[in-house]
């Protein structure tokens, strides 16, 4: 395929979603065709997926359901969004992707490594990012920042049920996420996000010039 596919990964509050926009509107300047997405999301059917997953409901849903949740998210993602736009060329960043699943159901729910590998392979169509930006910070500063902006939002629209979980879960998604950027440091560039949102730009710039000779 023709395009470049490069995800941004974190813990909660690590500002992955502030710099993908600003990494958009810096490659769109220097005029590369920047499609930009999320998960779960992206489709119709992932957008409804997403308020399941992420808003605070009357039900619980146990970690084995929430893997084939995102997995169906992802399969439909992959066929109608993602390759689609690769094959036009496009410079695809995407909030999440098989990273995020491994990390918060296999290391943070505890579900069997291998299996959630087995799935997100499945899921993925034959499709893995050629670089992933993993936007690395203690939890409990993530934490407070995330806080901080569900406060300032309705109630019908917080995200915030991954939030809620205690501190040992954000801890093991976090050990998860930098295991696997031990494993892949070809794919997996570590950011540091603890610090201003201008110097983790600078930074996120360095990397995406660096892998698309800008």
């Amino acid at each position: 395929m023709a395009g470049w596919f490069i995800t941004f990964e974190g813990v909660e509050g690590s500002g992955k979603t502030t710099q993908i926009r600003l990494a958009g509107e810096f490659l769109r300047e220097k005029g590369f065709p920047v499609f930009m997405t999320q998960e779960p999301g992206g489709t119709p059917l992932g957008e409804r997926i997403r308020e399941i997953l992420l808003n605070r409901g009357g039900f619980d849903i146990s970690g084995e359901a929430e893997v084939f949740l995102f997995a169906a998210a992802r399969a439909q993602h992959a066929d109608a969004v993602i390759r689609p736009a690769l094959e036009k060329g496009q410079v695809i960043l995407c909030d999440r992707f098989s990273d995020a699943t491994i990390a918060y159901q296999a290391y943070g729910r505890g579900l069997p490594l291998e299996a959630v590998r087995e799935i997100c392979r499945s899921a993925s169509r034959g499709l893995s990012p050629r670089l992933t930006l993993l936007f690395d910070l203690p939890v409990e500063k993530g934490l407070e920042r995330a806080f901080l902006r569900i406060a300032g939002r309705e109630e019908a629209n917080r995200e915030d049920r991954f939030e809620r979980e205690n501190l040992d879960f954000h801890r093991r998604i976090r050990e998860g996420y930098l295991t696997i950027a031990r494993e892949e440091p070809g794919r997996v560039k570590i950011v540091d996000a603890s610090r201003d949102i201008e110097s983790t730009r600078i930074e996120v710039r360095a990397i995406l010039s660096s892998f698309l000779g800008v």
